[in-house]
């Protein structure tokens, strides 16, 4: 087989380097946009947030994402520009180490899904508690309640656990024994949300209860919600997963194209001196 010849040509592939590039420059301006929320979200706030029972706040977290994407993302942004392969490798093991961390996940919340669901009670509970405290959180849980159709962790009783809506009679809040807005049925007839409609519902029985608002936990509408999704999870994961592994792939193959340049220019260095050549 012939050697190529000539100083013209080149292993590397414009377009394996140039689509690289591009595909890391989406993804740059994707974690730059998520730095922004974040930092905006967080400047919103007027007051610390009490997040004892979360393991961060949202907006704190939104920021650790976009910086994380940021760093990966300009790895191989600069990498596959100058064609520097250190920079390529980073960015193709932090890819790695990314997509195997989300695949462990995903593997082990289905094996201990037991476990999994009660990590999740402890979270909603923890949310439950200090739902008052921040906005984003209060917006969040009031955002997933309407949607899901759901109250409470377990139960709309729940809510006990927060000091504004305990119901225990030494409480003097207002909305002792009350739920919030969001846990009420819908009524397309009203142009105008009652905000007090949760309010004395724990103290009702079940049945009278659930003609007011939705007595199902949050916890068990969402396992079931997932149960009967599954084909569009499996498509919102695939679509995740997707685009790693096409980054992953191409920083390898731009990587061995590299190296293949580096040694055509090495021999050429090395004979262009010899006579014979």
């Amino acid at each position: 087989m012939a050697r190529p010849q000539g100083d013209d040509f080149s292993f590397v592939s414009p377009a394996v380097k140039y689509v690289l590039f591009f595909f890391n420059t989406l993804f740059w301006m994707i974690s730059v946009a998520t730095v922004a929320v974040g930092v905006y979200a967080r400047l919103l706030k007027h007051t610390e947030a009490a997040l004892a029972g979360l393991a961060v706040d949202p907006a704190v977290l939104l920021v650790a994402v976009g910086v994380l994407i940021f760093l990966i993302t300009f790895c191989g942004c600069v990498g596959s520009l100058r064609e520097n392969i250190c920079l390529l490798q980073a960015f193709s093991v932090c890819l790695t180490i990314v997509f195997l961390l989300q695949l462990a996940a995903g593997v082990l919340g289905f094996v201990f899904s037991d476990k999994a669901r009660g990590k999740v009670s402890d979270i909603v509970n923890a949310a439950i508690v200090h739902y008052r405290d921040d906005p984003d959180l209060q917006n969040l849980i009031d955002f997933g309640q309407k949607e899901f159709s759901c109250c409470g962790g377990v139960s709309y009783k729940d809510w006990s656990q927060n000091m504004y809506f305990n119901c225990t009679p030494a409480n003097p809040s207002q909305e002792r024994c009350s739920v919030p807005f969001s846990c009420c049925l819908r009524d397309t007839r009203q142009a105008v949300v009652n905000t007090q409609c949760g309010w004395g519902v724990q103290a009702r029985g079940y049945l009278e209860a659930g003609a007011v608002i939705y007595t199902s936990g949050c916890v068990d509408t969402l396992g079931s919600w997932i149960h009967s999704n599954l084909l569009l999870l499996g498509g919102i994961t695939l679509g995740l997963a997707l685009p790693q592994l096409v980054g992953i792939l191409l920083a390898q193959i731009l990587i061995h194209q590299i190296k293949d340049q580096i040694k055509l220019q090495l021999y050429n260095h090395q004979h262009r001196a010899d006579p014979w050549y």
